[in-house]
C-alpha cells in the first residue's frame, strides 16, 4: 500500500496573488478565504490577492495569509475524497497540517496565527536579531560555533535543519553576523544572510512562546485523524495535548525539517504533496530522499494534476 505525507510550507512561501485562481475557481477555496476575513476583522483576501507585498511580507500577516492560502486549496481536495495518511509543516505550516489532519479548526487556526505573528515580531526589537542560512556544514560544527558565540557575544542557535547542506542559524544580529565568519573559517560554503524581521525559532522567541501558551490553553483541540510530525523533535503526534505543548515549544524550538522527512519515510511514506503557495517544502524534501515522489499543488492546474495522481495510485 502505497502512504502520502501531505505537507504544507511556512514563512517565505508568500506572493501576492496566491490563491488568486484557486479563489476564483473553486467555491471550497472561496469559502475559506471569506471565513479568513469574518475571523480578522480585515480583507485577509485583498491582501494576499493585491498585496501590497510590504504589508504581506510583516509577520502577522503573512501567517494567516499562507495559512489561509494552504487550507483553501487542501479543501479543495478534501472535497473530493482525500484523507491524509500522515501530515506536517515547516514551521507556520504545523498549523495549516494540524487543520489537514482534524485536529484544528480553521477558523481558530487562522486567529491563533495572527496572534502567533505578532507576538514573534514584537519579542525582539526591530534590527535586534535575525537569521542566516549556512550551507554545506555539518550540524555539530554549527552547534560547536554558535555555542562559543553566545558565550563570547551573544546568543545565537541553530533554527532551521532543512536538508543536507542547508542549516539555519538565528539569534541577535551581532551573533549571528560572528558566527557566520566562524563557519566560513571552519568550512562552511556559503552564509547566506535572510530577509527575516526576527531571530525566529531561537530563545529569544520565549516570550512569544509565552504569549502564544495562554492561546493555545483555550484553543479546542481535537485528537489528529492522522500522525502529525512536529517540527520541534521530529516525532508523529495524535494526541491534542501533545500536539498543544508541541506548538508552544516550536515557536523557540528548531524547524527539525529534514529529521521529521526521514521520520515520515520511515513510517512507510511513497509519496510528499506539499499543498499551498510555492514549492520550497516538497523542493527540501527532495534533497533529503530523491527516491521519493513530489507532487505540489498551487493552482488550479496544479491541484488537478494531484488530485489525478492520487486516484491513480489510490486504485494501483
Amino acid at each position: 500500500m502505497r502512504m502520502w505525507a501531505w505537507v504544507f510550507p511556512g514563512q517565505g512561501a508568500q506572493k501576492v496573488g496566491m490563491g488568486k485562481a484557486v479563489y476564483d475557481t473553486y467555491e471550497e477555496a472561496k469559502k475559506t478565504f471569506q471565513e479568513a476575513d469574518a475571523v480578522l476583522g480585515f480583507s485577509l483576501s485583498d491582501l494576499c490577492f493585491y498585496g501590497p507585498e510590504e504589508k504581506l511580507r510583516q509577520t502577522a500577516y503573512t501567517q494567516p495569509a499562507i495559512l489561509t492560502a494552504s487550507v483553501a486549496m487542501w479543501r479543495v481536495l478534501e472535497a473530493r475524497g482525500v484523507r491524509p495518511d500522515v501530515a506536517a509543516g515547516h514551521s507556520l505550516g504545523e498549523y495549516s497540517a494540524l487543520v489537514a489532519a482534524g485536529a484544528l479548526d480553521f477558523a481558530d487556526a487562522v486567529r491563533v496565527v495572527h496572534r502567533r505573528g505578532q507576538y514573534m515580531q514584537e519579542a525582539v526589537p526591530a534590527g535586534g536579531g535575525t537569521m542566516a542560512a549556512v550551507l554545506q556544514a555539518d550540524r555539530e560544527t554549527v552547534n560547536q560555533v554558535c555555542a562559543e558565540v553566545s558565550r563570547e557575544v551573544g546568543p545565537v542557535e541553530l533554527a532551521n535543519v532543512n536538508c543536507p547542506g542547508q542549516l539555519v542559524i538565528s539569534g541577535r544580529t551581532e551573533a549571528v553576523q560572528e558566527a557566520g565568519k566562524r563557519l566560513l573559517e571552519r568550512g562552511a560554503k556559503r552564509v547566506l544572510p535572510l530577509e527575516v524581521s526576527g531571530p525566529f525559532h531561537s530563545s529569544l522567541m520565549k516570550p512569544a512562546a509565552q504569549r502564544l501558551a495562554g492561546d493555545l490553553a483555550r484553543v479546542p483541540l481535537r485528537d489528529a485523524i492522522c500522525p502529525v510530525v512536529s517540527n520541534v523533535d521530529a516525532k508523529p503526534r495524535r494526541k491534542a495535548d501533545e500536539i498543544r505543548e508541541a506548538l508552544v515549544r516550536q515557536v523557540a524550538g528548531p524547524v527539525l525539517w529534514e529529521d521529521g522527512v526521514r521520520a515520515m519515510i520511515a513510517m512507510g511514506v511513497t509519496q510528499v504533496a506539499e499543498v499551498g503557495p510555492g514549492r520550497v517544502v516538497s523542493g527540501l524534501v527532495r534533497k533529503v530522499d530523491r527516491k521519493v515522489e513530489i507532487l505540489a499543488a498551487e493552482d488550479p492546474d496544479s491541484l488537478e494534476a494531484l488530485w489525478n495522481r492520487w486516484e491513480a495510485v489510490k486504485e494501483s
